[in-house]
């Protein structure tokens, strides 16, 4: 299997996006990335392909709510356009696949819950054809809080979701819901295509859980790559038909692009992404 392409969540540095666009592009360039996975894009195509361009960076994939009115995050709602305009926008910037990034909690405590979201993503890649593109998934925990005749509600929307629909697993929310991350990429095979890597200590009990605490990103514990709890060489040697090694941090440990610095020198060093 050919390397995967180191790539950066820009989630990760969305304050400094958002006030300096062309000179955090610069910076990931100047680390040595090529490509970015861009988030909160539907508003702005045009800005972010030009600034793109400038940089040399190309962002194939990308993060956008595909199932719900209203994304909901740990530090806040973000609301949704319709899929034909993510798509559009997709399109406009260069991208491949769109991925969904995060489906509320309370839905996929039900069977009948999971099966909504599967018949959602299913509809989305469909249209998603016409604009050339496919779609995906990225995990949080919240998809491992439930169960259904011995399958998780994770393991029950795979069943149930189209081959068509990717897979983007994030090794450190899969550890968080009490998984075993290298189980995970073994089990997901050629569906999955991009992982995210991030690292830290994997909080005691699944913070989705419906009794859980509220949280926020502030209170994750997360780390450079290699220096928490999450598997990362392991998980990653695991995949089979890996394409891009994701770099994300919902919350960075010091100045994030010394902290995306460190992680992309982790993953280019043990020959884990080129």
């Amino acid at each position: 299997m050919a390397l995967p392409i180191a790539s950066i969540q820009l989630y990760s540095l969305a304050a400094e996006f958002s006030a300096d666009m062309n000179g955090s592009l610069d910076k990931l360039a100047g680390i040595g990335l090529r490509t970015v996975e861009a988030f909160d894009f539907v508003r702005r195509p045009a800005e972010i392909r030009a600034a793109l361009d400038k940089a040399g960076l190309t962002s194939p994939t990308g993060h956008a709510p595909l199932l719900s009115d209203e994304l909901w995050t740990p530090d806040g709602s973000i609301p949704t356009p319709a899929n034909e305009i993510v798509f559009e926008a997709a399109a406009e910037i260069g991208m491949k696949t769109v991925i969904e990034p995060m489906v509320a909690a309370d839905r996929w405590l039900t069977e009948d819950g999971v099966k909504d979201i599967a018949e959602r993503l299913n509809a989305a890649s469909e249209k998603a054809k016409e604009f050339g593109l496919t779609v995906g998934y990225h995990n949080h925990a919240q998809e491992f809080v439930a169960s259904f005749d011995g399958q998780t509600a994770y393991e029950r929307f795979l069943d149930l979701v189209d081959p068509t629909v990717v897979i983007e697993l994030d090794l450190f929310w899969a550890l968080a819901g009490q998984q075993d991350a290298v189980g995970l990429v073994k089990k997901l095979g050629d569906r999955l295509v991009a992982i995210h890597v991030k690292d830290g200590v994997a909080p005691a009990s699944n913070p989705f859980a419906p009794d859980a605490p509220t949280f926020d990103s502030s209170s994750l514990d997360q780390r450079h790559a290699g220096d928490g709890d999450v598997p990362t060489i392991e998980a990653l040697q695991a995949a089979t038909d890996l394409k891009y090694a994701v770099i994300e941090y919902d919350n960075a440990p010091g100045d994030v692009f010394e902290d995306i610095a460190d992680s992309y020198t982790f993953l280019i060093e043990n020959g884990l992404a080129a």
